[in-house]
């Protein structure tokens, strides 16, 4: 049998409270570090070998941790990872649960669904989010998230096609990018050749210069925008389609935060947009308007007239890629998504939307009041804050040792970020208040 090294003999309690901490400890800082002795003769995938540090959520969920060692009675409040904090109204909940009940019955249980999706549902999310836009049923593929499409369509596309991210953007687009061996090697500036960087910050009201960005075969385009929480407007969103028009480019549109937005300027869908569905896919999620970062459900759009260079539609590889690689989003969460776009259940979580806003401009008030320079929180539950000068890591660090409250570095999000800092709105009522008034009393 097997023994564990020393270090490892009385780790099963620690397992259990710490496993960020744990896979940590068995990763290899280099090729002479192992723990085990014996080696396949299968080669690391080389991609994977470019992948800076970890991915940034976990990094910021092992500085959580350390925070929390290092002062096991402080209060500490998160306002890092975007992850949900108000309970999913109970009509929602309790349909999930009666379904999950039902399985336990001859007449209630089901199987396998369709790869696609239920169709009931898929009718209810044109209905809901795509009125008038001529998207149809069978152009909506459910998921069990937007991160998962994402990855889903970078297995789509292949490691030949060449891709623009927003800088700041998303980590996701660009790792995946980095794994499926589309990005090139990383330069010194922590920039990947191989992708093109579209600065997007105040100074050009966060939307990128086309005029001097390269052509590529996809642009990855994020509105309202993770980090900067900044939505872009309808003649923002019209240079882009024509942009991927005029050079033949797919636009993968992540319209994740979509019912945030509060300005009837911004366009809620890529498919607002005239010519979009020659160029675009969407994909968005339940997450973050119904709570549903647990439950895990969202969807993809592709139109039928997104057409490949030789004319194939792409709407049938992205069904070849569904049927072979994925069995469908569960079907009880599929039942909670049908209860969210109810007439009810839709009015309940849009009250969660309300909340989170509400949030948003407390902690924007609180920052501004301050001097500091705040962007996002208008249309989005995210308050993107300058610190000039500054490195990022080094300020939520220094926030996170005076105040004891998680905020993200601007830089894990790309080299545009450094100087700024994401706060998040989600969170309890009480901890945004508390958060708010630690932080003026830091920087007054």
């Amino acid at each position: 049998m097997y023994k564990f090294p020393t270090s490892f003999s009385s780790m099963s309690h620690a397992m259990t409270l710490q496993p960020v901490m744990i896979i940590q400890a068995f990763s290899f800082k280099n090729e002479k570090d192992r723990l085990f002795g014996y080696r396949t003769k299968v080669a690391r995938n080389a991609n994977m070998e470019k992948l800076r540090n970890g991915y940034l959520f976990p990094e910021i969920s092992r500085l959580e941790l350390e925070h929390i060692e290092k002062y096991p009675n402080a209060k500490l409040i998160s306002l890092g990872i975007g992850d949900t904090t108000e309970p999913v109204p109970e009509i929602i909940a309790s349909s999930m649960a009666n379904y999950a009940h039902a399985l336990s019955t001859a007449d209630g249980y089901s199987g396998y669904g369709p790869e696609q999706g239920n169709k009931a549902l898929r009718e209810a999310i044109v209905k809901a989010f795509y009125k008038d836009l001529q998207i149809k049923d069978t152009e909506v593929f459910v998921s069990d998230g937007a991160q998962c499409d994402i990855t889903r369509l970078q297995l789509l596309l292949g490691s030949r096609v060449t891709i623009a991210v927003q800088d700041p953007s998303f980590p996701a687009y660009i790792d995946s990018s980095v794994i499926i061996g589309q990005a090139g090697d990383e330069g010194g500036s922590g920039r990947y050749g191989s992708i093109e960087y579209m600065k997007c910050g105040p100074e050009n009201n966060f939307f990128p210069d086309l005029a001097t960005t390269s052509r590529t075969d996809v642009i990855f385009f994020c509105s309202p925008n993770n980090p900067t929480g900044h939505a872009a407007t309808r003649e923002q969103l019209e240079l882009l389609v024509k942009f991927a028009r005029d050079n033949g480019s797919i636009i993968i549109f992540d319209s994740a935060y979509s019912s945030y937005v509060q300005d009837d300027n911004c366009p809620r869908s890529i498919f607002e947009i005239p010519g979009s569905r020659q160029v675009a896919i969407e994909i968005s999620s339940f997450s973050k308007f119904a709570g549903f970062t647990g439950v895990r459900l969202g969807w993809t759009v592709v139109p039928d007239e997104l057409l490949y260079l030789n004319g194939f539609p792409v709407i049938h590889d992205f069904n070849r890629i569904v049927s072979t690689c994925f069995n469908g989003a569960s079907n009880v969460a599929q039942a909670g998504g049908l209860a969210c776009l109810s007439s009810q259940g839709f009015k309940a979580v849009n009250s969660l939307v309300d909340y989170y806003m509400e949030n948003a401009n407390i902690l924007g008030e609180a920052l501004s009041s301050v001097g500091l320079q705040v962007f996002g929180g208008a249309n989005a539950p995210y308050i993107w804050v300058h610190f000039p000068g500054s490195n990022s890591w080094d300020v939520c660090k220094d926030i996170l040792e005076k105040t004891h409250i998680i905020t993200v570095p601007g830089s894990g999000f790309g080299p545009s970020g450094e100087e700024f800092l994401r706060i998040s709105a989600f969170g309890h009522r009480e901890c945004i208040l508390e958060a708010a008034a630690r932080l003026k009393t830091l920087f007054l």
